[in-house]
């Protein structure tokens, strides 16, 4: 999603980040043709190699093992020139432990977009073990991401002044500074990658999907899409509904939501988020270290915070000072997944006490910034990516006129998810569509999973996934529980449906609820 609009991706993945370091949506076009561009030649078999470690763009990290290989595939650049230049795609893969059952590949994509799959795929994978029985765990950076012609900013200096500057602009003064950062912002990625900004959308991805699958060696494809791979694994269904084979999304985006609609559904669903993480304080009456007896009074705690914040900056990490802003992405970093909450509650109470480095270290996570100050390009990609499929632009006057409407849904989260309507004014690349078309007449069924407590892909996205993708096709599941995404959850019901769609073929009843009640 666009620059404060809150990334959709894998919970399991922020959430090792965070926990290793001792705590240091969604656009979307007007349906892409189902035949013409892409019709090229089919894709050579990839020559599978040792990894290295992750470039700064992934991320950084050590190389992940001899459990590994990591190869490339070349993409044509632009589709509709099929022949013309092409583009490196990194993939990573670990081969099925059972090699006389094996399935074939299944592929993963987190989120984000602009999260790296080479990078997240193995500290993921023991999530993954009962599926790798049987198949080839199999990632990749999309284009425009990590390895695959990473689309490349500001500095890493200049984005510790982006990511710290005011996003709720309250003066004309503030407005300005605002307007003037997204521009300076944008006029570095049409300077550092221009030539790639037009070609790195979703529809564009799907196809390099389908490459993939050719050179794995798949007739069909099986795939695991999370957050914003659902999306990208509905464009692929649309294009490709022959070629689908057993798929699964988990924390479904909504499909029929515009990029504001979508902001204003994440303002909702942080705010139920933040108040199912102050319930669960309040439950805990005096173990709790917050201050506040209600859900009410912890949450306008924090808005208090927030508030503060914004007149005077606390001391963070380095000589770093956290701002109104780094805290409210903080707290959202937490609200990912519930193994985040003891954080949360330790980084609020810290920085009630006058001190940010948790919350600034939750705030770093979300922006991809590791602990030497070099930042991934998440935050490029995930731009770059959601104005390149997203047609909406906004004014500033039209932005400005819908802030009411995001404070009412969250008093926590509505500035910065408003003003982010901003984000993608003045892109050097128009935009594909409104919404992605996903309709799959013909595909294989696909398993929809919906968690009532996702903050990030609130639940309502799943039933809208699975009756755009059609009849017989979408195959609704929900789960009530808390934090982005459902598999990761430790549930054994989501886990054992899934795995026996993904393993036996069995297709789960649709309108399963889990856990079952």
């Amino acid at each position: 999603m666009p620059r404060n609009v809150l990334r959709a991706t894998t919970a399991a993945a922020l959430a090792a980040t965070l926990l290793t370091t001792g705590a240091c949506s969604d656009g979307g076009g007007s349906g892409a043709k189902r035949t013409g561009a892409g019709a090229a030649k089919q894709a050579k078999p990839l020559s599978w190699g040792g990894c290295s470690a992750p470039t700064a763009a992934q991320g950084g990290g050590q190389a992940p093992g001899q459990d590994w290989e990591c190869a490339t595939l070349d993409v044509p650049l632009d589709y509709a020139q099929p022949e013309g230049e092409t583009i490196p795609i990194a993939l990573i893969r670990a081969k099925a432990r059972k090699k006389a059952e094996r399935l074939g590949s299944l592929v993963f994509n987190f989120g984000g977009p602009g999260g790296s799959g080479i990078s997240t795929l193995p500290g993921a994978a023991k999530e993954y073990e009962a599926l790798r029985a049987r198949y080839d765990l199999v990632s990749f950076d999309p284009r425009g991401v990590g390895r695959s012609v990473p689309v490349l900013c500001e500095s890493d200096r200049q984005l510790d002044a982006y990511y710290a500057q005011d996003s709720s602009p309250s003066t004309p003064a503030e407005e300005k500074a605002y307007v003037d950062g997204i521009r300076t912002y944008q006029k570095a990625c049409q300077a550092r990658s221009g030539k790639v900004l037009p070609y790195v959308g979703t529809d564009n991805a799907a196809r390099d999907l389908d490459r993939i699958r050719q050179a794995l060696g798949d007739e069909k494809l099986n795939y695991f899409g999370i957050s914003y791979g659902t999306e990208l694994g509905g464009v692929y269904a649309h294009l490709f509904p022959k070629n689908v084979g057993r798929a699964v999304f988990d924390a479904v985006v909504d499909p029929t939501k515009d990029a504001q609609q979508s902001a204003l559904g994440q303002a909702k669903g942080f705010q139920l988020a933040l108040g199912n993480f102050a319930q669960d304080c309040v439950n805990r009456g005096d173990e709790c270290r917050l201050q506040g007896s209600t859900v009410k009074e912890i949450e306008a705690n924090v808005t208090k915070l927030q508030k503060d914040l914004a007149a005077k900056p606390i001391p963070g990490i380095g000589g770093r000072r956290l701002t109104e802003s780094q805290a409210t992405n903080g707290i959202a970093q937490a609200l990912y997944s519930k193994e985040l909450w003891p954080l949360l509650e330790e980084g609020l109470d810290e920085a009630d006490g006058g001190q940010g480095q948790l919350l600034m270290a939750l705030s770093d996570a979300l922006n991809g910034r590791d602990q030497n100050g070099r930042y991934s390009n998440i935050g490029a990609a995930n731009t770059a990516i959601n104005c390149a499929d997203s047609k909406e632009r906004y004014t500033l006057a039209q932005t400005k006129a819908r802030l009411p409407e995001f404070r009412s849904a969250s008093p926590v989260f509505g500035d910065l998810l408003g003003w982010g309507m901003l984000s993608c004014t003045g892109w050097p690349v128009p935009g594909a569509w409104k919404t992605p078309d996903v309709s799959a007449p013909g595909a294989a069924p696909i398993v929809v999973i919906g968690n009532t407590g996702d903050p990030a892909t609130p639940y309502e996205g799943a039933r809208k996934m699975a009756e755009r993708l059609g009849k017989g096709v979408g195959v609704e599941l929900t789960y009530k529980g808390q934090g982005h995404g459902a598999y990761n959850g430790g549930d054994t019901c989501v886990q054992g449906a899934v795995n026996a769609y993904l393993l036996d073929g069995k297709v789960p009843r649709a309108g399963t609820v889990c856990p079952a009640s």
